[in-house]
């Protein structure tokens, strides 16, 4: 039975990850946190263990969701290997700080951090984009299947800093960077969508070789768990990537503002009050 709720956590998260980039850890690690806090199925999970755990499932989740846009000619991997410069640091960094904290303190953060997500997710589509400077920095073009030609670029320094950022909270809450990446492509960068979601995807692969590096050092995975949600994130991210390109993901963006918001409001709740 345990094996079974497993896989199928893999399965549902890694399937939105992909499916708009966010890398499925955002919704493994509250999975696993709710299950071990009020059920008996898998006992007692900490939060470094839910974080190490996720974070081996990301590598699965990363290259599956890779390899699938690299069909597509839509991974940007220039841009992604740059951006891996600053993730990488962040990402040990931040798997370093998440050894230091308590359940409480935990819950109380990573609760933040998502009503950030669900409060971005709402407003992305409000904010305007900054406008691309083509006479500094790294200038890219993407020609779309329609045949139209998108420019966008960043300028080296603000990419690390970005891509710094994005890897400390990959490795400090398990969650691969994604949902902190992808609008920082788009708005910031002026990726095209399906680009940004790509190339996102690349880093989640390259940050969480990293991150769960750190973590296997800290003794933070529980192998069993990992083993039984690298089915379920596999095929995940495989479907994700596919209705990607097949449809338009309003809906089940706005289902997942409500989702990080009432469960972040619901772990700041327990940070505070146990």
């Amino acid at each position: 039975m345990e094996w079974v709720i497993l896989v199928i956590i893999g399965l549902v998260a890694s399937s939105l990850g992909s499916l708009i980039g966010l890398g499925g850890g955002i919704i493994i690690v509250p999975a696993l946190l709710y299950i071990g806090t009020y059920t008996d199925l898998l006992g007692d999970i900490p939060p470094q263990i839910a974080v190490g755990t996720t974070s081996i499932i990301l590598i699965v989740t990363g290259l599956s969701s890779t390899l699938s846009y690299m069909k597509h000619k839509t991974v940007d991997y220039k841009s992604g290997f740059t951006f891996f410069v600053g993730s990488a640091p962040g990402a040990i960094i931040g798997a370093w700080v998440n050894k230091a904290l308590d359940v409480h303190s935990f819950n109380l953060y990573f609760g933040f951090f998502m009503i950030f997500v669900g409060i971005l997710l709402i407003v992305k589509n409000k904010l305007k984009p900054l406008k691309l400077r083509t006479d500094k920095g790294i200038v890219r073009t993407f020609t779309d299947p329609s045949g139209e030609t998108h420019q966008y670029g960043f300028q080296p320094l603000l990419g690390f800093i970005v891509s710094f950022v994005v890897g400390f909270s990959s490795g400090l809450f398990g969650i691969g960077g994604g949902s902190l990446m992808v609008p920082a492509m788009i708005l910031i960068f002026l990726f095209p969508p399906h680009v940004a979601v790509a190339t996102s995807m690349l880093l989640v692969f390259l940050s969480a070789l990293v991150s769960s590096a750190t973590h296997i050092s800290l003794g933070n995975v529980n192998w069993w768990f990992a083993l039984a949600l690298v089915p379920g994130a596999w095929f995940g991210a495989k479907i994700g990537s596919f209705l990607n390109t097949k449809i338009k993901s309003n809906t089940l963006v706005n289902i997942l503002r409500a989702f990080f918001i009432i469960m972040g409001l619901r772990l700041i709740y327990q940070g505070i009050f146990g």
